[in-house]
């Protein structure tokens, strides 16, 4: 294998001997490599003040040699964008808080119908047991009907006998 890799990088092999071998390479990577040492050991003999030459060197020297680009300013538009939408943030945040505290203490109206149609309809034995509803008067802050329970302590409710 070594001699034929030699002979197709000298241009000896015939049109299909060289076509079988190409075809070879791309199938083995064993033999891909086999090429490549033979073209560094080709590079090397041809060239040899380049083998053992310390390229770093060269490469500051390059660098240096290339010109210094600094990073464009930012611009006042972009700082005036970024102020802008941190405004239209707060704004939204402030509408949704607006919108939910206003959706909290809203009660439908037939349900609030439906509740006072049923005291009409209470039969008069249930009004006769002051106990329970003297009860129920006094401890109205904890009623699950009141939309505002810090409010229903500063509330008093009369009535007429």
């Amino acid at each position: 294998m070594k001699h034929e890799i030699s002979a197709l990088m000298d241009g000896e092999l015939f049109e299909d001997e060289a076509e079988v071998l190409l075809n070879r390479m791309k199938k083995n990577p064993q033999v891909q490599r086999e090429w490549l040492a033979y073209h560094l050991i080709g590079d090397a003999l041809r060239q040899p003040e380049h083998v053992g030459k310390d390229i770093s060197v060269s490469f500051h020297e390059r660098l240096q040699a290339e010109p210094t680009v600094f990073a464009p300013r930012r611009r006042a538009t972009q700082r005036a964008r970024y102020f802008a939408l941190s405004a239209a943030a707060s704004v939204m945040a402030l509408a949704l808080v607006a919108w939910l505290s206003m959706q909290a203490g809203v009660e439908p109206a037939p349900q609030l119908a439906a509740v006072q149609q049923q005291d009409a309809l209470r039969p008069a034995s249930l009004s006769s047991a002051n106990g329970v509803n003297d009860y129920l008067m006094a401890h109205q802050e904890y009623s699950p009907s009141t939309d505002v329970h810090g409010a229903a302590s500063y509330i008093h409710t009369v009535s007429e006998r």
